[in-house]
């Protein structure tokens, strides 16, 4: 990737390292801010945070393909862009927010912004070559593992000064990464590759019916789904688990998410290309989610605290799932669709996070809250096992597509 194919990709990894390290810095805290901000407890906390991640999905699944679709047409450049100066924005809203009504006008916004990760994607697709798609994907998946090692770290420790002050840092990074692709990012979207702007392309059920002719797509994004519903858990749910399951603070908080950020980024970065080439897509992929239910079934019945650490280094292997995914969907859609794939990509991830908060959220606010009938944390991991399960038994269930040449521009 000589040239400004390199400065591409340098540009993207950054920017989502960025993006990591300000969404990972919020989460030790957002426990804390909800709980400041409505004058709630624990319990109601969790429900009103399930629902903080409900609009922000929901938002991200509407606009994923939009983005995608405008950069086809505009290029990835300008979207990039304009999303991270938004992104500035939104979290200097969200430090200042005075109620929760703000709150969630500032995870809306953080949803629209959000969804520029397909654009990100889709410029990582242009300048990579079909087989070294999931290896650049386990590259993105490395940025952010390492963001999420500084991130919750950082958050942890400023959210012991209080909770607001991890968005203000949020916002600064962000600014900072806005003015740095100003000057680093160049246009990866060839003029010959891009295709006229369709409004009826531009909305999950339009790209839904665009991708369908491409065979072998949509088995795998049903599999991406279940995976996404699955893996969501721990962004839902894990700062009020860890409260509610072990008593952590906001430092114990962040630095466990940190120790998953650089243990998924260290297997991102020097795990997955391997075992890609050693096994293909398609098993890696299942690798990786077997890994993951074995990880969640013992979160189910975990009660020491310190054991965390422990299975943490047998769970990073999912981190073998997404960049897999990615490449098998990837490698069966042409040039000039790539931004469309990956903001479809975002929509189904978006789906999952719509309905994960929206399922976890609740029945562990009402198995740790007073009107149980009896006390089980562990209740959202079981819920992750079967949604893993179906992904699982679809990959293995799915039949090897055939290969679609480069589009022609059209």
């Amino acid at each position: 990737m000589p040239g400004s194919h390199e400065r591409a990709a340098y540009f993207v990894m950054i920017t989502v390292l960025i993006d990591a390290i300000g969404f990972g810095i919020v989460m030790p805290v957002l426990p804390g801010i909800v709980m400041e901000l409505g004058h709630v407890g624990l319990a109601e906390a969790t429900r009103i945070g399930g629902w903080l991640g409900v609009i922000y999905a929901a938002v991200q699944f509407l606009t994923g393909p939009l983005m995608g679709n405008l950069g086809d047409r505009f290029g990835r450049r300008p979207i990039i862009l304009g999303a991270l100066a938004g992104f500035a924005a939104d979290y200097a809203l969200m430090g200042f927010a005075p109620s929760l009504g703000w709150l969630f006008l500032g995870r809306a916004l953080a949803g629209l912004f959000g969804a520029s990760y397909g654009p990100a994607g889709a410029a990582m697709a242009d300048i990579s070559a079909p087989e070294d798609r999931a290896r650049h994907f386990g590259m993105i998946g490395g940025a952010f593992g390492v963001g999420f090692v500084i991130g919750p770290a950082i958050g942890g420790l400023l959210g012991e000064v209080g909770p607001r002050a991890p968005f203000y840092a949020a916002a600064l990074l962000a600014t900072a990464n806005f003015l740095f692709g100003m000057v680093a990012f160049p246009e990866t979207h060839k003029p010959e590759n891009r295709r006229p702007f369709d409004w009826t392309r531009a909305n999950p059920l339009g790209a839904l019916l665009a991708l369908r002719r491409h065979p072998g797509v949509l088995p795998v994004a049903f599999a991406s789904f279940w995976w996404n519903l699955a893996s969501m858990v721990y962004p839902a749910t894990w700062a009020y688990f860890a409260i509610a399951a072990f008593g952590w603070t906001p430092g114990i908080i962040g630095a466990s998410l940190a120790m998953v950020g650089l243990l998924m980024a260290l297997s991102q970065m020097f795990v997955v290309g391997r075992v890609v080439k050693k096994v293909g897509e398609r098993r890696a992929a299942e690798l990786g989610i077997l890994c993951a239910m074995i990880g969640f079934v013992a979160y189910i019945f975990l009660q020491t605290g310190w054991l965390v650490f422990v299975l943490l280094c047998f769970t990073a292997m999912q981190s073998l799932v997404m960049p897999s995914m990615n490449g098998l969907m990837s490698r069966r859609v042409p040039a000039d669709a790539q931004g469309e794939l990956q903001g479809f990509g975002g929509s189904i991830a978006a789906l999952g996070a719509i309905l994960a908060p929206a399922l976890y959220n609740p029945a562990l606010a009402w198995f740790t809250g007073p009107g149980a009938p009896f006390r089980f944390p562990g209740i959202v991991f079981a819920m992750a096992t079967v949604a893993a399960l179906v992904a699982l038994i679809t990959l293995i269930a799915m039949r090897r597509a055939p290969q679609i040449p480069p589009a022609t521009g059209a």
